[in-house]
């Protein structure tokens, strides 16, 4: 079969090749009725962009970057970049943009994937996730000259990429604060690498309670359930345990559950359960789990949003601000005994 051309599509479209270029790109310059028309078309005659093309004229690559620096086997057990991802997917399908997502298992090799695709013409932007202060990713994004979003909990540095900003003090505080409050005064929180902006916020949220008689204790760890596990057997081992034990994701919550109950203790009569992330899964166990609950597919959703203006703007846009996550209490949490 004949390859399908824009110069086709514009001619059974009946509008010019630059205003099918902007549609297919996802960029503004025609009007949306004539963006879907256009959509519609190059669907229907299974048009696909030519690489080769691209590069020579430099056009877009319709394709945007997420390099995820976890395990595969972690991944996969964290609803959070399901629902992530999934939001990113809802907004790039309309303007027909992939995402290349690819796992890394160190920030070098973030960096150095990044300038790969900068250097290959294989995407035209990338979002990037758990920033550590002096962060290299951002000050190499920023030599390299490639379009990003960051989704942090901090502003962005004058030239370094925008961030859409969670506030994570005041999420860690939603939920130190409740446990404070029924009453618990020895917290364990069972966190992700110490080096993220957003672990070593919750944290200190954490050792700030101890001006209310609270004792809290971090332990830091992979992400991964069988951590999450073995951590909570030797805390529920020792002579004197905490009375609530708060963990950065859902499956790690559930993992935390499982081994107290292996240990015959009862959630919540015996010990108080909770966890910064949240998922259908954490509502359907039994005790379900207390959880930080926020629109990740929102997100998700946002932050594609965000990445297509950027890639359209001349300079770095301002930082945005992302919805406030919203304390879901269940069955797993209750005042010490």
């Amino acid at each position: 079969m004949k390859r399908v051309t824009i110069t086709d599509i514009a001619k059974l479209a009946g509008v010019s090749p630059g205003a099918v270029s902007f549609a297919l790109n996802g960029r503004p310059g025609v009007s949306e009725q004539t963006r879907r028309r256009i959509l519609s078309i190059a669907a229907e005659h299974q048009w696909v962009p030519s690489s080769a093309a691209r590069a020579l004229v430099g056009s877009r690559a319709g394709v945007i970057g997420f390099a995820v620096n976890r395990s595969a086997s972690t991944l996969g057990t964290q609803a959070f970049f399901t629902d992530l991802i999934a939001g990113m997917q809802s907004v790039l399908a309309e303007y027909r943009i992939a995402i290349h997502v690819v796992l890394v298992s160190s920030i070098e090799e973030e960096v150095g994937t990044y300038r790969h695709w900068r250097g290959a013409h294989q995407v035209d932007g990338v979002i990037v996730i758990d920033p550590r202060d002096e962060d290299p990713r951002l000050t190499a994004l920023r030599e390299m000259e490639l379009p990003a979003v960051v989704i942090g909990s901090h502003t962005s540095e004058p030239g370094q990429p925008a961030t859409i900003l969670l506030d994570d003090s005041q999420v860690a505080h939603t939920l130190f604060d409740y446990l404070a409050t029924l009453g618990h005064r020895s917290i364990a929180f069972v966190a992700g690498p110490a080096e993220f902006q957003h672990t070593r916020m919750r944290m200190d949220v954490l050792a700030a309670l101890s001006g209310q008689g609270v004792s809290g204790e971090v332990i830091s760890t992979d992400f991964s359930p069988a951590a999450a596990a073995s951590t909570m057997r030797r805390l529920l081992s020792r002579a004197e345990r905490p009375t609530a034990v708060v963990f950065d994701n859902e499956m790690m919550a559930i993992a935390g559950l499982r081994a107290a109950q292996e240990m015959r203790l009862s959630v919540p009569q015996d010990l108080s359960i909770a966890s910064f992330d949240d998922s259908v899964v954490a509502g359907l166990v039994r005790p379900s789990i207390t959880c930080i609950t926020r629109d990740t597919f929102g997100l998700g959703a946002d932050a594609a949003n965000f990445l297509r203006e950027q890639i359209d703007a001349a300079q770095v846009l301002p930082d945005r601000i992302g919805a406030l996550p919203q304390l879901t209490v269940r069955e797993s949490t209750a005042g010490p005994s």
